[in-house]
């Protein structure tokens, strides 16, 4: 009963999930590739890991919506440890460790790691991606592919940077690109603004497959008659295409694990475990307050899906995999409602690189960029800036600064960046939010002032404290109320006996209320 329950779940939502699979699929593809491209493997390794991502992970994974792939900010750790061992073979038993230690992690319960991130950083970091996608694809979308597809750092591999490429591409404007990105934004549009609002149909039929369908059409129409306004094939997708079924087989790699005793090896493991899982428990984090139906992964199973997959993609010869937040966001944003359509893309990458990889070829890059135009423009809606700002600084700033990071150098550093603001913002509160002041005059003349202590003071509370005390002026009455406290630093309880021991001095009479399960020094 159990399983026919999960398999009915898996189809139950297959009219929107099957359409947001074909959208996340077009999407997968060049970025597979260009990620293998910038990390110096095989372009097919960076499909296998997609293949591998969307089928085995998804299928393990609990998360709804998510989708796992090869991913970008593991490509300058790839390429250095490929560079290192001088074979992809012993690089590939570095994954498969990798694996391992993810399936370790999740039992050890790892994934509560991604409860720990604020949840304005979260957002600033979707903001964050979805402007970098814009930045980057917008020379695509003219024809300029120097840079790699998939690439989010700020200083590319190509020499220039996310704004100076900006420049640099209008000496290499394709003609043919311009007027593809022109027709696919006219239908991305269309469909998005106006017809999906008209008939379901237009809801089952994406915009994203009708642009794509466009693309190749203009591509073999202009190939045939317009030569001069085709598209170059460096402009298009380059799936490798295996002559035969024998030279299919042959584009997969085995692990050479004579090398498995080799310390270099297993310190490039833990550190693609360790980079690997964050991005992933990220993403997570991202992708869950992306779902309508607010649904929560199981991180821990998560890790242990992920590991599952390394360990497969090392086997057979794929790149790393972690679940990937531009894949994700297109499947959201597409309708998709379960898992089954991320295991539908995996399918459908599997599918059409062994029986239609000529006709993925006739792809124009320019069309794929129009669609993460759209892609990135919904995850850094104006909307969200004016959302985030009326929260307060508190909120703002994390999210500006995880931005700005994610902008101008690399997704890892732009978190930690929102991250470190965060805290100091939280330390900042904690140290204002240790004690209250009360204050009023007796019919005396003399000032009473009475100073209720938090639930939980700790060291960096000291200076607010001393600060207060030392504002007092004298002849006041002072009562420190320690009743609603739980727990208070010796380094505190110091402060206030030094205090009570030279008040006298001062004028100012102190006198303590404590509560009796909380320590503090003899008075």
């Amino acid at each position: 009963m159990g399983e026919a329950k999960t398999k009915s779940d898996l189809f139950s939502h297959i009219r929107q999930d099957l359409p947001a699979s074909i959208v996340v699929f077009f999407v997968a593809v060049p970025l597979c590739l260009g990620i293998a491209l910038a990390s110096g493997a095989p372009l097919f390794s960076g499909l296998i890991a997609g293949i591998i991502g969307g089928i085995v992970v998804g299928s393990l994974s609990n998360s709804p919506l998510g989708v796992s792939g090869p991913a970008a900010g593991l490509a300058v750790i790839v390429l250095t440890a490929i560079q290192s061992f001088g074979a992809f073979e012993i690089f590939l038993v570095a994954v498969v460790l990798a694996g391992v230690i993810q399936i370790v992690m999740g039992l050890l319960k790892g994934g509560v790691i991604g409860y720990y991130f604020p949840s304005s950083v979260i957002k600033g970091m979707l903001a964050g991606i979805g402007i970098i996608i814009i930045l980057k694809q917008i020379p695509h979308a003219f024809g300029y592919d120097a840079d790699y597809e998939g690439d989010l750092a700020f200083l590319q591999a190509d020499g220039e940077n996310t704004f100076s490429e900006l420049v640099r591409m209008l000496e290499y404007i394709s003609p043919g690109a311009v007027l593809v990105s022109i027709l696919s934004l006219t239908i991305l549009l269309s469909w998005d603004l106006y017809l999906a609002h008209r008939h379901k149909i237009f809801k089952l039929i994406q915009g994203p497959l009708v642009a794509v369908a466009a693309g190749i059409g203009y591509q073999a129409l202009t190939t045939a008659f317009f030569p001069h306004l085709a598209i170059e094939a460096q402009h298009l997708v380059t799936v490798p295409v295996a002559g035969s079924f024998g030279g299919f087989i042959d584009q997969f790699s085995f692990p050479d694990f004579s090398h498995i005793i080799n310390p270099e090896v297993w310190i490039v493991a833990v550190t693609l475990a360790i980079v690997a899982s964050l991005e992933t428990l990220l993403c997570v984090e991202a992708t869950d307050k992306l779902d309508p139906r607010k649904r929560v992964t199981n991180t821990n199973r998560e890790l242990i899906a992920q590991g599952s997959g390394n360990i497969l993609a090392g086997l057979i010869g794929g790149l790393p995999i972690t679940q990937v937040i531009v894949r994700s966001s297109a499947n959201i944003q597409y309708g998709g409602q379960t898992k089954m359509s991320a295991i539908l893309h995996g399918v459908f990458l599997l599918v059409c690189i062994v029986a239609i990889p000529f006709v993925l070829n006739l792809i124009p890059l320019a069309v794929l960029a129009c669609i993460l135009f759209v892609v990135g423009y919904k995850l850094a809606k104006p909307s969200l800036f004016r959302q985030i700002y009326r929260l307060g600084w508190q909120q703002f700033a994390p999210f500006l600064v995880t931005i700005l990071g994610i902008v101008f150098t690399d997704l890892l550093k732009g978190i930690a960046m929102g991250m470190i603001v965060g805290v100091v913002l939280l330390l900042r509160n904690s140290i204002k939010n240790s004690h209250f002041l009360h204050q009023k005059f007796e019919d005396s003349g003399h000032k009473k002032v009475k100073m209720v202590l938090a639930e939980e003071v700790t060291f960096l509370n000291k200076g607010a404290i001393l600060a207060a005390l030392n504002e007092l002026e004298e002849g006041t009455h002072l009562t420190i109320d320690m009743s609603d406290s739980v727990s208070i630093d010796y380094d505190v309880l110091e402060i206030i006996d030094n205090f009570k021991h030279t008040s006298e001095s001062k004028g100012i009479h102190v006198n303590l209320v404590n509560r009796g399960n909380v320590e503090t020094v003899d008075y």
